[in-house]
């Protein structure tokens, strides 16, 4: 690909032809027309009215001046600006020149103008994975029916709503910005950002993204974030980012890109001197044009990355996705990671005398009035006609909630908070969860018992990393003993570490790089920031965690489903496989046909031929990597 019109492209916004790019490629696909016109007429004169001998030169000659400049500007361009795609740009002006200085004005022609017809098929093969990210970004962009502090609507651009907004969303609308429910019962279909293809139900109170279909009632919801403000906005952002960031093979081919230019010039020059044929020359420099072999990684990584965000996998950079198809063991978090991280209630364990009901409706009208999470899982206890009036609701930081119910004193939390009361408690229930006490006045009600289980799928995944070969599996988290080893023996993971805070997580996770390993962690992008940097690969779960998560993992599940890290080993394996046989087209292909064109094996046209077998196989690799876009994986279990 010529570098003018790629480093245009990776300075523009990323994804279709900027409008000075189609500019640039229009200019050269016309004066290709053109020169392609006169060079027909060329040989119509030459062959047909060999008295016309002259006239037939001259119109080669301005047919080759079309074709030359834009040549020779790329070939400038390249060297002001270095990079991998500029050596071909180098070697077709070189072997330009050649064929004029050799009064070849066919080939002078010719050359040029098969390559700009190679360029732009190239463009158009990437078109399909850019495609795939820009159909993303178009979902951040969409009409909104905003309601107005006056009791009217106005339809509006989304691009124009403002956090705090009020929009109305009716039966197949898409939401044009990040916001809550406020009121309203739905069902919303995620599948385009989270790649989860089952609609969730959301009512007032929940949270819906931007890009997200509306499926059947009407909604009323209040913006939170729009644009790049969205969790879609960043999604698009990132995957832009990544799209251009350069894979390793590539980097290490940048190494080597100005030493293996001197070799092809050396390698051209003795064959000119061995064989004494200029024709032969031009052909090796033609041949040696390395479109496929530069072309092998990057192309094979767009593809990856639109597959993966078409899966609700995000992705930072390729290099990361090429890292994971090597993880041999995997470094799990506990909550919110194989856990559902909501914890419910389990039983009720009450003092002789008080009733289950009683017990559990004070429990849930003091977990309203707290913001732990124990209290959270304990305020759906009690309905709302029965809920208890709390005057004096006091939290009391890691301990619990007291109040006052008819003056009367009332107390919601741990052991010690009772203690701290004076409040004789009945011995503490054996549960390997979260426990919580009432109180009421001196008298002390009963416990609590709540638990956080296994999310449903995981066994499935598990099962599935087995299947792959990663056999080492840990649970590190810092949660208690007993609760760590009731999940993982639910899981069956025998490895596990208990009670350690984040820099413990992180010296695990370097013992096993120590080891020899190559681990993956999988944590919620907040407590295990440090575990994810020092992995090979960084994996953080779920949309609520992504501003967290952007910063600290290498890729994002955008849906809490476990089995897309399955997805994720899959599909980077498969991006290696593609990139592995795209160099091997590349490199051989290049090899082979500049070996056939140093020893003369090309014939008479040999730069001809040459330039049509390196588009040839630079097509093959660019195919060959379109059809990662096909990759899907079905989520079974």
């Amino acid at each position: 690909m010529s570098a003018d019109i790629l480093s245009s492209q990776v300075d523009a916004a990323p994804g279709l032809l900027s409008s000075a790019e189609q500019r640039v490629l229009g200019v050269r696909l016309l004066l290709s027309l053109l020169a392609t016109g006169c060079l027909i007429v060329s040989t119509v004169l030459r062959y047909l009215v060999p008295a016309q001998h002259d006239v037939a030169d001259l119109v080669a000659g301005i047919a080759a001046l079309m074709v030359t400049g834009p040549a020779l500007s790329a070939a400038w361009h390249s060297l002001r600006h270095p990079d991998l795609h500029g050596v071909t740009d180098q070697l077709i002006a070189v072997a330009v020149i050649a064929a004029w200085a050799a009064g070849d004005l066919t080939t002078a022609t010719l050359l040029p103008l098969v390559m700009t017809v190679g360029h732009v098929l190239e463009e158009r093969s990437l078109l399909g994975s850019h495609e795939a990210i820009e159909a993303l970004g178009r979902l951040t962009r969409s009409r909104a029916r905003r309601l107005l502090a006056s009791g009217g609507v106005e339809e509006i651009d989304g691009q124009h709503l403002v956090s705090g907004d009020r929009i109305e969303l009716r039966a197949g609308d898409r939401i044009a910005g990040d916001g809550i429910v406020e009121s309203g019962i739905s069902n919303v279909d995620n599948s385009t950002i989270t790649g989860e293809s089952v609609p969730i139900e959301v009512g007032p109170g929940a949270g819906v993204l931007n890009g997200s279909i509306n499926l059947d009632g009407v909604l009323t919801v209040r913006i939170t974030g729009v644009g790049e403000e969205t969790t879609l906005g960043r999604i698009v952002a990132l995957m832009q980012t990544a799209e251009h960031a350069k894979p390793p093979i590539t980097r290490l081919l940048e190494l080597y890109a100005q030493r293996y230019l001197v070799l092809i010039l050396l390698l051209a020059a003795g064959t000119w001197f061995v064989t004494n044929n200029a024709v032969a020359m031009l052909a090796v420099l033609v041949a040696s044009c390395p479109c496929a072999l530069v072309l092998a990684a990057p192309a094979t990584s767009v593809a990856a990355i639109a597959v993966a965000g078409r899966h609700g996998i995000l992705v930072k950079s390729a290099a990361f996705l090429e890292q994971l198809a090597s993880v041999d063991s995997v470094v799990f978090d506990k909550t919110g990671t194989v856990t559902v991280g909501q914890l419910r209630f389990i039983a009720a364990r009450t003092a002789p005398g008080v009733a289950d009901h009683d017990l559990i409706r004070l429990a849930g009208s003091l977990g309203r009035r707290s913001s732990h999470p124990v209290s959270r899982a304990l305020d759906p206890l009690a309905a709302d006609d029965e809920r208890l009036s709390i005057d004096d609701a006091r939290e009391r930081s890691g301990f619990g909630v007291t109040g006052l119910i008819d003056g009367e004193p009332v107390a919601l939390g741990r052991p010690e908070l009772f203690e701290e009361l004076g409040i004789a408690t009945s011995p503490t229930p054996d549960h390997d969860g979260p426990i919580a006490g009432v109180a009421r006045g001196t008298r002390f009600l009963g416990w609590i018992l709540l638990a956080d289980d296994p999310r449903p799928e995981a066994p499935d995944a598990l099962g599935a990393l087995r299947a792959l070969g990663l056999q080492r599996l840990s649970l590190v988290t810092g949660d208690r003993r007993r609760v760590a080893d009731r999940i993982a023996g639910l899981l069956g993971l025998t490895e596990v570490r208990a009670e350690v805070l984040p820099t413990e997580k992180m010296d695990h996770v370097l013992a096993e790089i120590a080891a020899g390993h190559r681990p993956m962690v999988v944590g919620d992008g907040i407590n295990d920031a440090l575990a994810l940097k020092a992995g090979a690969v960084g994996v953080a779960m779920g949309v609520q965690g992504t501003d967290v998560a952007l910063a600290s993992a290498d890729l994002v599940l955008m849906t809490s489903d476990l089995r897309r890290l399955a997805t994720c080993v899959r599909l980077s394996r498969a991006c290696r496989r593609t990139t592995h046989v795209n160099v091997a087209i590349g490199l051989f292909g290049t090899l082979l046909v500049t070996g056939l064109a140093a020893a003369g094996y090309l014939g008479g046209r040999a730069p001809l031929v040459a330039a049509l077998l390196h588009n040839g196989g630079t097509l093959l690799v660019m195919a060959n990597a379109g059809r990662l876009l096909k990759f899907d994986h079905r989520l079974t279990g």
